[in-house]
């Protein structure tokens, strides 16, 4: 088949301990306030039903447990936040998925952070406009390699943490989800369908705060993974 240029690389992110295993990225979705102190921080109610957004599958940026990834500060921002969260990596997809059926299609689980132009996010939610430029801009979505759920302890209940210059921002644990994750891939299954490749971002907990040029930031997820930030 012939292009008019060279398509760009799929993105993928390596599988945890496998040298020549890759987890090919279809489409990131992400869930807003889905911990009631960072709906909170925001100054907003717990929602009732999960709020959906979605960033693009080239904003992943795989890192290495021991490797330190540079993001630059995104233009147009005077308020660019970090969120730590646990991210679910799909390797099944389907419509209207029961419960049972969203656990099934979880292949593993990645640490994440959902970085954002918050002012921009703001000012679009006050205006009834669309996040698009507040939660995408080139690397806004690093993430540890996946690890196969086998080898994770969640659903049992885990720690999410996030230190910026050593110093804790951020601290929560997955039982304080209002929405869990199985519950989010099926209520995303009715809007959408699902697909082999798909990443879940499952939310923050409070603590979300901004970070400059200069700053380096160590986050994860007990038992998942953890990565680390360098903000240029």
């Amino acid at each position: 088949m012939p292009f008019l240029f060279a398509p760009p690389p799929m993105p993928v992110i390596p599988v945890e301990g496998e040298r020549y295993e890759f987890f090919p990225v279809h489409r990131v979705y992400c869930v807003a306030r889905n911990y009631r102190a960072h709906a909170e921080e925001n100054g907003a109610a717990a929602p009732e039903a999960p709020f959906f957004f979605m960033k693009a599958a080239d904003m992943v940026r795989p890192v290495a447990e021991k490797e330190t990834i540079k993001i630059a500060v995104p233009p147009e921002t005077e308020a660019f936040e970090h969120e730590v969260e646990l991210v679910a990596a799909l390797s099944k997809g389907g419509r209207n998925l029961t419960r049972e059926e969203a656990e099934d299609a979880v292949w593993g689980w990645c640490a994440g952070i959902d970085f954002t132009r918050r002012d921009l996010v703001r000012e679009a939610a006050g205006k009834g406009r669309p996040w698009t430029f507040g939660k995408n801009f080139e690397g806004s979505a690093p993430v540890t390699h996946v690890r196969p759920k086998t080898r994770v302890p969640y659903p049992e209940p885990v720690d999410l943490w996030l230190y910026v210059n050593n110093q804790k921002r951020q601290s929560g644990n997955t039982d304080e989800m209002l929405f869990d994750p199985f519950d989010l891939i099926a209520e995303l299954s009715r809007f959408v369908t699902l697909a082999p490749g798909d990443l879940v971002f499952t939310g923050t907990p409070g603590g979300a705060g901004n970070v400059r040029a200069g700053d380096r930031i160590r986050a994860g997820v007990n038992g998942v993974g953890s990565l680390n930030v360098e903000i240029v």
